[in-house]
């Protein structure tokens, strides 16, 4: 009897270790590394609300599996110098994975820091996503195995923008204002080139870069835009720099149309209100006011919650491709889970999308939309609570706005 118990007992020890991994469950502790303080920490903050709201529909839904997502934010105060500080503590508190978005010249330093992290440290690496840094050379020249970008980079962007645009024949004076930084240079560069490339007869009456997040009035820059006759303007200001470009322009009784890629982002559709309407545009991933309203149940929920507006929508593909790489994997190693998202599909709010196996940069419909009276229609939901919010104008294809890339990248041997 002795020998038939024991031989019955071992199989189903052996059964119940090789069980178990199946029930293994980890938290993946994300670092949100963006402003939360000074003048860009409204958006700033508006991210890491919107990474954590989805976070808790990941895990109820077990987009993961049985492994759980906790975001905690980490204040950069925009800084590159201050975002390598903060990337020691989170790398030093255990974290290995990483989130970015408000401003590339501090995702151009991250990735630096992070590749050279990995190289010293095998089995520890971490991971980046960046889910609105948008310089395209962070997946051409510095594209790097372990930066996944959920945004459309600005190139993709202005092919869409001037796609559109090159339709209008009503635009014949373009002025061009940014900020003077990585982002700022990039979009300059490819509004010239595409609307040289698509419509040669646009005069560009004005190109100015300003210092990022430093400018409390815009009025001179205003005056100068009306001067030089521009019936235009195509800017790619976000946070205060776009909410002060716009008051500026209100205030001045500017008539000019705007082409913006943030004027959906915190404190821009405040600073618009009525005057916007019809004039402003923007670029962008997702509409909340899109032909089925796909998402309405995050805007609503979001909005109930937090008495804000859902409009990080990268939030919501970022989770999507991390939680079906570690599901399917039945992993939480950040070298596996980046293999896993090389070449992934996945159905986010916008469509199906596909991250780029060959630079990491996420292919995408993307939308243009106008500010608009609120109307129960095609315009359901408002910004701010100011009673207008984005009309669909047009969905892209993702072919439309794709780009080549020069990445030459570096896996992991």
């Amino acid at each position: 009897m002795a020998i038939q118990f024991k031989s019955w007992i071992i199989p189903l020890s052996l059964a119940a270790a090789f069980a178990a991994p199946a029930t293994y469950a980890d938290t993946v502790k994300i670092a949100f590394i963006d402003p939360l303080s000074g003048p860009f920490a409204p958006v700033g903050q508006n991210g890491l609300k919107s990474w954590q709201y989805v976070a808790e529909m990941a895990n109820a839904q077990k987009w993961a599996g049985e492994h759980t997502f906790e975001v905690v934010g980490f204040d950069n105060k925009a800084s590159p110098q201050e975002s390598l500080s903060q990337l020691k503590t989170v790398i030093d508190q255990g974290y290995r994975y990483v989130i970015q978005g408000n401003g590339s010249g501090v995702a151009l330093a991250l990735i630096d820091a992070i590749n050279k992290h990995n190289e010293r440290n095998p089995g520890k690496e971490v991971l980046f996503l960046n889910y609105a840094a948008v310089d395209p050379d962070l997946t051409n020249g510095k594209c790097s195995f372990w930066h996944f970008r959920t945004d459309a980079n600005s190139d993709q962007k202005m092919e869409a923008l001037t796609t559109y645009m090159a339709k209008d024949q009503n635009i014949k004076k373009v002025y061009i204002i940014g900020q003077n930084y990585a982002f700022g240079h990039q979009v300059t560069r490819a509004a010239k080139d595409y609307l040289k490339r698509k419509r040669p007869d646009v005069q560009i009456v004005g190109d100015d870069l300003h210092p990022i997040g430093q400018v409390k009035d815009f009025s001179p820059y205003v005056a100068k835009i009306k001067a030089a006759g521009a019936d235009t303007v195509i800017t790619g200001n976000w946070g205060a720099d776009l909410a002060l470009l716009i008051k500026a322009a209100k205030d001045a009784g500017l008539t000019a149309n705007f082409y913006t890629y943030y004027g959906a982002t915190t404190g821009v559709p405040t600073a618009m209100g009525p005057s916007g309407a019809e004039r402003v545009k923007y670029v962008g991933y997702w509409n909340a006011n899109n032909e089925k309203f796909v998402g309405k149940e995050i805007v609503e929920g979001f909005k109930k919650k937090h008495n804000d507006d859902y409009y990080v929508m990268a939030t919501y593909t970022s989770l999507a491709l991390l939680g079906k790489a570690m599901k399917e994997g039945k992993t939480t190693d950040p070298l596996k889970v980046a293999l896993a998202m090389e070449g992934m599909k996945v159905q986010s709010l916008n469509g199906e999308v596909e991250m780029r196996k060959q630079d990491h940069q996420l292919q995408q419909p993307l939308y243009i939309a106008t500010w608009t009276k609120v109307n129960g229609k095609d315009v359901k939901y408002d910004q701010e609570n100011t009673g207008y919010g984005w009309k669909t104008d047009v969905v892209l294809d993702p072919y439309v706005a794709s780009q080549p890339t020069s990445c030459q990248m570096k896996r992991p041997s």
